[in-house]
C-alpha cells in the first residue's frame, strides 16, 4: 500500500480554509481517493483541549515562545494520533492549517524569528512535511470581514493580520516547490477549481 497524500492549506483569516478542505476531500473520495479533513490546533483528543488555550481568552495571553510551544505540543499529538496513521495506510490527509501557521503568526507576525519554529519543527515533526501546501490569499479586510467566528486572533487587529499575511506570502515564495497560492477572493466554486487544478498538477 502507497503511503498517502499530505495537502495542507494555509493563510489568513477568512480565506474559506475549513470550506474548501471539505470540497476537496469530497472530491477525492468522490474519485475513489480515500481522504479525511482535519484541523490545527486540533485534531486528535488532547490537541483539541489545547485549542481551547489558544483560541480563546486575551490577545497578549501568552509570550509567543510560550504559544509557539501550546501549538506543537498540539502538532505533535495530532501527527502521532491521526495524520501519521491516516498516511501509514494510504489515506490523504487535507489539514485547515499546519505548521506555517505558526511561522506565520508566531515566527513572523509576533516575532519569534524562523530560526525557533524550524529547530521546533525539527525536534516534534523529523521528517514529516506537507507533499503540498495551498496558501489562500486575499486582503485583510475582507477575510476578517468574512470571519464569523470573532476568536482570539480575529481580534490582533488589522496591522498584525496584515504582518500575517506578508509572511503566508514569504513562505510561499521560499518554497515554491510545495506552495501554491490560491487567489480566495473568487467564489467558492472559482476557488475549489483552482485547488483541484494544483492539486492534479502537482500529485496527480
Amino acid at each position: 500500500m502507497s503511503r498517502g497524500r499530505f495537502i495542507t492549506l494555509e493563510g489568513g483569516e477568512g480565506g474559506g480554509k475549513t470550506t474548501q478542505a471539505g470540497r476537496l476531500c469530497d472530491t477525492l473520495t468522490a474519485r475513489g481517493i480515500a481522504s479525511i479533513t482535519t484541523r490545527e490546533p486540533g485534531g486528535a483528543p488532547g490537541a483539541e483541549e489545547i485549542r481551547q488555550l489558544l483560541v480563546a481568552g486575551e490577545t497578549g495571553r501568552w509570550d509567543p515562545l510560550a504559544e509557539a510551544l501550546l501549538h506543537f505540543a498540539a502538532r505533535r499529538e495530532h501527527v502521532v494520533r491521526t495524520i501519521q496513521p491516516a498516511l501509514d495506510a494510504g489515506t490523504w490527509v487535507i489539514c485547515d492549517r499546519f505548521t506555517d501557521s505558526t511561522m506565520a503568526y508566531q515566527g513572523y507576525a509576533q516575532g519569534l524569528g524562523r530560526p525557533a519554529v524550524e529547530a521546533l519543527e525539527k525536534a516534534v515533526l523529523g521528517d514529516l512535511r506537507p507533499d503540498l501546501t495551498l496558501v489562500l490569499d486575499l486582503p485583510v479586510e475582507t477575510g476578517l470581514q468574512r470571519e464569523r467566528n470573532k476568536g482570539r486572533y480575529a481580534r490582533m487587529g488589522v496591522a498584525f493580520h496584515q504582518q500575517v499575511r506578508d509572511a503566508f506570502l514569504d513562505i510561499a515564495r521560499r518554497a515554491p516547490k510545495r506552495c501554491v497560492v490560491i487567489d480566495a477572493t473568487h467564489s467558492i466554486v472559482a476557488v475549489s477549481g483552482a485547488i483541484l487544478a494544483a492539486v492534479d498538477r502537482r500529485l496527480l
